[in-house]
């Protein structure tokens, strides 16, 4: 298919255009995010996340440009993004690690069960946009700066409803909140709610 062709019906949301560019690229990008990452999931988890931000941002897309090199292009950047974002959160990690371990030297685990099921109540209650933007945060990881992009809305919206979500689940568990959150989103990243 003639790339000019190909990528007009992507902006106009033609979802066959999108099909036959994951059937054409997808295993070709996996192998080579695989190559950057040297682990066949993170390597997957970066070309679904290209997949996802090309179809997002597909009216953004130019006419001049090459298909393949753009995916191309779009993985490695990916990979640079994850890189930047794990060693960023290595010290807050320690953050979470600590608040963690004070709960599990002063709770025992029927309590601390209590307070993740609270929790979990907490996050199932809010308010529907702030509870959208907090797992957008929380389970799918992604920063402020994108949130505000995939849901067009200011970071500032973002950060006072992160904060909103914040308080009202921290009315519920108070001080120990860091090392449930921590429990619930690094531990066990596939929460649903």
């Amino acid at each position: 298919m003639n790339s000019n062709i190909l990528i007009e019906n992507l902006i106009e949301g033609n979802e066959s255009a999108y099909a036959y560019i994951m059937d054409e690229y997808y295993t070709r990008l996996c192998i080579y995010a695989q190559g950057l990452t040297k682990d066949k999931f993170k390597a997957e988890d970066i070309v679904q996340n290209v997949f996802f931000k090309v179809w997002h941002k597909r009216k953004k897309l130019s006419f001049d440009i090459s298909i393949k090199n753009y995916l191309y292009k779009a993985v490695y950047n990916e990979f640079i993004d994850q890189y930047r974002r794990s060693r960023i959160m290595s010290p807050l990690e320690e953050e979470h690690i600590k608040h963690l371990n004070s709960i599990v030297e002063e709770q025992d685990y029927t309590e601390i069960n209590r307070l993740i099921e609270v929790v979990k109540k907490e996050i199932s209650n809010l308010p529907p946009k702030c509870k959208t933007i907090f797992t957008m945060a929380k389970l799918e990881g992604l920063t402020y700066n994108e949130i505000a992009e995939h849901q067009n809305i200011s970071v500032r919206t973002v950060e006072n409803q992160m904060y909103k979500a914040f308080e009202i689940i921290r009315q519920k568990v108070g001080d120990k909140m860091e090392g449930i959150l921590f429990l619930l989103f690094k531990l066990n990243p596939k929460t649903n709610y």
